[in-house]
């Protein structure tokens, strides 16, 4: 996502597999001096590759994390509520929400069309 909440790629996740799967895609694509997202991408690997490209990471830790505390700029934080946002923006998109594209090509256009709106 850019600094208004736009966002930059844009992929979807093979059935019911866990959006982590696909990481290392968004790892690619980011842009920027940090990188936000939720205690689902708190993994050890993915925080060592931010940091080789000199993003600053802003995960909050996991509580089961047995490694020591990672400081949480909360201010940066804070900025997640964007990425929440788009995804509210998304869901008033009927045929989105309700997946009634059968391909997920099709279904992946439809969803590049309703980001090209927001």
């Amino acid at each position: 996502m850019d600094l208004r909440g736009r966002p930059l790629f844009v992929t979807l996740t093979p059935g019911q597999r866990h959006e982590t799967t696909v990481a290392q895609q968004l790892i690619e694509h980011a842009q920027g001096r940090a990188f936000l997202a939720d205690t689902a991408y708190d993994s050890s690997e993915l925080i060592q590759q931010l940091d080789e490209r000199g993003m600053q990471v802003v995960i909050c830790q996991h509580p089961r994390r047995k490694t020591g505390r990672r400081p949480l700029p909360r201010e940066l934080y804070r900025k997640r509520f964007l990425v929440e946002l788009f995804f509210h923006h998304l869901k008033r998109f009927r045929a989105l929400a309700t997946r009634y594209e059968k391909t997920a090509r099709h279904y992946l256009s439809l969803l590049h069309l309703a980001c090209a709106l927001q």
